[in-house]
């Protein structure tokens, strides 16, 4: 009897996940599995393949079974006003992972991220160090157009570089946050510039982006890491071994553990009431050559980016 016990006390949770467009994103995927095992949580997960549309459909298929709890990934910050305001009439808390959505606050209970403006921060505030005043072209890898991460990190790096009239974006393009339209992208920055001789360094809104750019960049005759400068953000296994092989230069962690803090967040809720802060912000951390990049990697790549 001992198992039903617990099967009944057990919460079942949604979780919709926007897809596995990063090795990022699968990390979290894994992570969040790994979170609600422990807790003892029936997770009912639902991939999105980057379309709101299956969002909507699936946060409606978790208020029809009646779930205790709903995590969201948003693909987009829009449009997301009737689904949440149907998840607060079943009375479903609602929580935010690592991305925002345009909704009013009391639509959601917390959102768990990262200050997203902050990591482009970061990541501009290396680029004004390393550069250290001399005349350097940028070109940036934008992450989906209209999501929260590309708006953010954009931001964040364009107000670390203000001022510094050593440094321009001289092209800006959405890479979609893959690998391949990284490279595809990167290819035609290159060409547009000599070659990639009139470009200094590259910003790229997420490490498979910067991957898939740093193959361009290769097969274009440089060298990454020297010829073209790499910033990314994510801090995602293989970016890692591009710094150990001296193609990269700098990247900006995001955790993928926003799970485990919307877990406490809700059983601190569920129990009595406890409301948590609307915002839980993880860590931004820098991490550059200097980081020993292998012994990162190995604690890392078992994770499922």
């Amino acid at each position: 009897m001992g198992f039903a016990v617990s099967a009944a006390t057990a919460q079942t949770i949604g979780f919709s996940q926007i897809g596995s467009e990063s090795g990022w994103r699968a990390a979290e995927t894994t992570l969040t599995h790994q979170e609600a095992e422990k807790r003892g949580i029936d997770l009912k997960f639902a991939d999105a393949q980057q379309k709101q549309e299956n969002q909507i459909k699936a946060l409606r298929s978790f208020i029809a079974q009646g779930v205790d709890a709903i995590l969201l990934a948003p693909v987009v910050a829009t449009g997301w006003d009737s689904v949440l305001e149907e998840a607060q009439e079943a009375e479903i808390p609602v929580v935010l992972l690592d991305r925002m959505v345009d909704s009013s606050k009391d639509l959601y209970l917390t959102a768990v991220g990262s200050d997203l403006v902050h990591e482009g921060n970061v990541a501009g505030k290396w680029l004004v160090d390393a550069t250290d005043g001399e005349a350097c072209n940028i070109v940036e890898l934008q992450g989906t157009t209209g999501s929260s991460p590309a708006i953010d990190r954009k931001k964040g790096f364009e107000d670390a570089i203000a001022g510094h009239d050593n440094l321009e974006i001289i092209r800006s393009q959405t890479g979609d946050f893959t690998r391949t339209k990284g490279k595809e992208v990167m290819e035609s920055f290159l060409k547009a510039e000599d070659g990639g001789k009139n470009i200094c360094a590259l910003y790229a809104h997420n490490d498979d982006m910067a991957v898939g750019a740093i193959q361009a960049i290769k097969e274009a005759g440089l060298k990454p890491g020297e010829d073209i400068l790499v910033v990314s953000i994510d801090a995602v296994p293989d970016i890692f071994k591009a710094m150990a092989a001296g193609e990269a230069n700098a990247t900006v962690e995001l955790t993928p553990n926003m799970a485990g803090p919307a877990f406490d967040a809700l059983a601190a809720y569920m129990k009595d009431g406890t409301m948590p802060p609307k915002f839980i912000q993880t860590e931004s951390k820098l991490f550059t050559p200097d980081d020993d990049p292998m012994a990162v990697y190995e604690e890392k790549k078992d994770l499922g980016y």
